[in-house]
């Protein structure tokens, strides 16, 4: 697969990104870079191998879940600028 300036325009676009015409056929040798280096990695054999889904092979601690504070509900408002019925009041943005 090889990448064309009008790829790299339309990429460009669609990322929003802002690539000048001199800098056109630059990217476009860079991403048929990227393109040749994504073939080459296709290429390796990788049966039998267990997918990862982290590099380190330990458990998170797990904590035992309990409440450990509420019914504060005054206080978190105490300081809110504007509350309603014991919520946050926020204005409205959509009419």
């Amino acid at each position: 697969m090889s990448i064309d300036a009008e790829t790299v325009k339309k990429v460009a676009f669609l990322s929003r990104l802002k690539i000048e015409d001199d800098k056109i056929e630059t990217t476009k040798d860079e991403f048929n870079k990227i393109i040749k280096w994504v073939e080459q990695l296709n290429e390796a054999n990788t049966d039998g191998v267990v997918p990862l889904v982290s590099v380190n092979d330990c458990q998170l601690q797990m904590r035992k879940d309990e409440v450990t504070d509420g019914n504060k509900a005054e206080q978190v408002l105490a300081n809110a600028p504007m509350k309603e019925y014991g919520y946050f009041g926020v204005p409205k943005v959509v009419e």
